[in-house]
Parts: C-alpha cells; sequence; structure tokens
C-alpha cells in the first residue's frame, strides 16, 4: 500500500502556494489564484484531495487565505471543498478558514450578512459526512489576524 506524501506547489505572481499535509491535516491555499491554466494547476490538488479523504485525519483545516482568485480557480477550489465533504467518517471534523480584509469583515455586522457570506460555501456542505466547521478571519494590511469568528454547522 503506498503512503499518502505531502502535496506542495510554490507561489507564483499568478498561483497560489498550495501546501496539504497529509500527517497534520493543514490543507493551505494563499496566495492569488489567477492561472492561465486553471485544471493544469489544481487537477493533481484534487486528485491528492480525493486520495487524501480516504483515511484523513480526525481533524481537517483547509485554509483558504487567497487575496484574490478567478472564476476558473473558484470552480476548482469548490470541487476540492466538496471533495472535502465525502470524508467517510461522521466523527471527524473539517473546519474552513477563510481569511477577508478587515474592512470585509467589518462590513458584516448582522447575522443575516454572516449568513449570506457564507451561502456559497454552507451550499457545498448540505450533504457532509463529517462535521464542519467555518472560520472567518480579518486580515489588516499587514496579513496579520486581527479580528475572528467561528460558525459550526
Amino acid at each position: 500500500m503506498n503512503k499518502l506524501t505531502n502535496f506542495s506547489i510554490d507561489a507564483t505572481t499568478k498561483t497560489p502556494q498550495i501546501d496539504f499535509n497529509n500527517f497534520t491535516g493543514e490543507l493551505i491555499l494563499s496566495g492569488k489564484s489567477i492561472p492561465e491554466n486553471a485544471a493544469k494547476l489544481y487537477e493533481p490538488a484534487l486528485e491528492w484531495i480525493n486520495k487524501y479523504i480516504i483515511n484523513s485525519k480526525p481533524v481537517t483545516n483547509l485554509r483558504l487565505n487567497l487575496e484574490y482568485f478567478n472564476t476558473a480557480s473558484s470552480i476548482w477550489i469548490s470541487k476540492i471543498m466538496k471533495s472535502l465533504t465525502q470524508i467517510n467518517n461522521p466523527d471527524n471534523l473539517l473546519i474552513v478558514h477563510l481569511y477577508v480584509p478587515l474592512e470585509e469583515y467589518d462590513d458584516l455586522n448582522e447575522i443575516d450578512d454572516i449568513r449570506d457570506f457564507f451561502e456559497p460555501i454552507t451550499n457545498i456542505f448540505q450533504n457532509t459526512i463529517p462535521g464542519v466547521g467555518l472560520k472567518l478571519y480579518a486580515i489588516n494590511d499587514d496579513s496579520e489576524v486581527v479580528k475572528d469568528t467561528i460558525v459550526l454547522m
């Protein structure tokens, strides 16, 4: 049986850093995601995710710290999130960490604003096997976390 190794791609000016750690359950996408060929970038990442979910860690943290992503990237990121919903253990937990600029975070004043912000993600997680939590972080201009909110589903 082949043991799943970590998956890593260095960031470029147009592509994010991808750092998926099989040993810790930390799955990180950070930077800009405006690749010329999103499939070439994300297809190997999705293949890795599909292997990871077979024997995932009790807690998987998907950290989306993307300052900008295009439509093609959003489709692939959605596919990755959808695959993670198939972690086949109801005792496991999937936490999605989203990082947004402080101004956007502060605009989310009411519970309805937060619900609307998370709606595209919650639609993906409607029929999940593991428990799911969403954590929203406000980051300042130096990319430091200054506020956070958690939502459990």
